[in-house]
Order: C-alpha cells, then structure tokens, then sequence
C-alpha cells in the first residue's frame, strides 16, 4: 500500500541535479532529478561523474519509477545485463532480491566481464532494519601500505560461483533463489587482485565472497591473506550506510565497491529489484586482462568498452572543494 499511496503524489517539477556529499570516502545523495529514461544528456554526464567520484548515488523521492521506469534509465547510463548468469527465475531483465546477503561482495565476480554498476530500488521494506552498506575498494587499495601493495599487485584470485556456503555462514538458500539455480552452471574466472579502471584510470581491489583461492598459494595461505585485504576493505571509516525509504533508489559503482544486504529486520519481508550494467573485463598493472577458467557469460552480457571520463577529478579534488 506505501507505493500504491506515494504513488499518486504531485511532485515539483526538478531543478536540475545537485549532489550533496555524504561521507569522505564514498556516497551521495543526487537531488534534483526525476529518475526517466529520457533525462537530457547533461544530467547523464553529472550522474556518471558523481558516480564515478562517490562510488554510491541515492535518488530520494522517486515514487514513480517502476520495473520499466528503472530499465529505461539503466538503459541511459549503459547497457544492462541479464539479471543474473544462473538466476532467471525471478525475471531476465532485472533480478528479485528477497532478504539479505549478509556478506561483502563485489556482483558476478565469477565471469571475466565482471559488471561495472547495479541500479536498486526498494519493492517492499520490513518496519526496521535491512539496510545496505557499501566498502570504496579504490580507496582500500589507496591506504595499504607499500608492502601489502605491492603483494596485491602482484596476486591473482579465482572467484567461483560455486564458493563454501557453509564457510561463509550461510544457508543453501541465496536471497535471489535456490542455490542448484544458482550453481547450475559453474563459472570460475581468474581476475587480477588490483584492477586499472579504464574510466578513471583509478586502481581498486578486486575481491569479496565469490573468491576461492589466491593463484600459486595454499589454501591456508589464501585464507590468511584474504581476511587481510578484506579487513582493510571494509573498514568502518571506508563504508557507507543507507537505510532504505520507498521512493529511492541507488546506483553503486560494482568495480569500486563492494557491499553487503543487513539482515537485522527478523522474519520481516524484504524485497528490492535490481538492474546491473555491463562492464569490461578487468586488467592488472601487468597489463593481463581476466582469465576464464570455466563457463561461457556472453549470453548474460556484452563486454563494455567504457570511455574515459571527461571531467572526472579524483578524491582529493573533490575534498579540496568541500
């Protein structure tokens, strides 16, 4: 009743975008804009630049958008992807996420064409809880110190969809279907732990759940290094936390963050649609792109070529003006 209800409210007509920083590291809220998939190309130029520099954008107050709505405004910003590679049951052009992940990920890391952004908006929302927070890897990777930097320029990780549930202290259940939907079709991808983003020409870790083992080392050794890298990633001070509202919705750099679905709103439903845009394979300070080990993605998406960004000027640019 929320949406049916906000719904069928006047709305001003916008002013044009505004973004209003939220935190040093990461996120923003866009004012502004009604959320379309006709937006003038001058607002799509802002919302990819603050993007770009904020990691994560909210759009408040956008009672209208629905499934085709969201769609056609991913569809301004990239190309988007099926909703899922093994998923399918909940839709192929955008993806039901019922509950919580509760786990830092980065999405579909087990394909070579690891996606570049994810569009959310929430459908139903539990009276408390179920918030999503959001870990800048670019910045992660900023803060090491030089020995640990150099080790992960150095690394090589194998991310696989069909990683340790058990491990990770869940279910064998997802938030988006079974876990045989899920594993149906095994993929495993080999990417570079330190990515060069071809926008930006940032560096960011690439890591999160979907990891199974660090190339040449022991399992042992993986582990060890992985809560390392993690635990630096997801510092409280590099997160940012959104507590959800019906009318929002948010757009996350998928190569720049990671970021996990809290599960604190009990047995309270919880349902969000997602739309993710096609990305290019990631490339190392070596120069190696991403290595398929397993499984073929070209039927979930196309490999995104993206331009670099005119006007894009790093963090430290950005806090020198606020």
């Amino acid at each position: 009743m929320g949406e049916l209800f906000h719904n069928q409210r006047t709305e001003a007509e916008p002013e044009g975008p505004k973004v209003r920083r939220l935190g040093k590291n990461l996120g923003a809220v866009i004012s502004g804009v009604r959320v379309s998939g006709d937006l003038p190309a001058d607002h799509i130029d802002v919302i990819r630049t603050a993007l770009a520099e904020h990691k994560v954008v909210v759009f408040e107050n956008q009672f209208h958008v629905d499934d085709a709505v969201q769609y056609a405004f991913a569809q301004r910003l990239g190309t988007p992807t099926l909703a899922h590679p093994t998923v399918h049951s909940t839709g192929r052009d955008r993806l039901v996420i019922e509950g919580a992940a509760n786990a830092w990920h980065t999405d579909v890391t087990f394909v070579d064409r690891v996606p570049k952004a994810s569009i959310l908006r929430p459908k139903v929302l539990p009276p408390y809880g179920g918030a999503t927070l959001w870990a800048n890897t670019v910045a992660a990777y900023e803060a090491l110190p030089e020995p640990l930097r150099v080790l992960a320029e150095n690394l090589r990780a194998v991310h696989s969809n069909d990683y340790d549930y058990a491990e990770q202290g869940q279910s064998k259940r997802t938030n988006f279907g079974s876990r045989e939907e899920f594993v149906r079709v095994p993929f495993e991808t080999e990417h570079p732990v330190v990515h060069v983003r071809p926008e930006t020409g940032e560096r960011s870790l690439l890591l999160g759940q979907f990891v199974k083992k660090f190339v040449g080392l022991r399992a042992y050794e993986s582990s060890e290094l992985y809560r390392i890298f993690q635990e630096r990633i997801i510092k409280p001070d590099n997160t940012f936390r959104w507590d959800w509202k019906y009318g929002d919705l948010a757009i996350w750099d998928n190569q720049g963050t990671q970021h996990y679905g809290v599960s604190d709103f009990g047995k309270h439903e919880r349902k969000l649609h997602r739309v993710t845009l096609a990305g290019p394979v990631p490339v190392g300070v070596d120069g190696r792109p991403s290595r398929v080990l397993s499984g073929d993605a070209s039927e979930y998406s196309v490999i995104d070529t993206p331009r670099p960004l005119v006007g894009f000027r790093g963090d430290a640019a950005a806090i020198a003006e606020d």
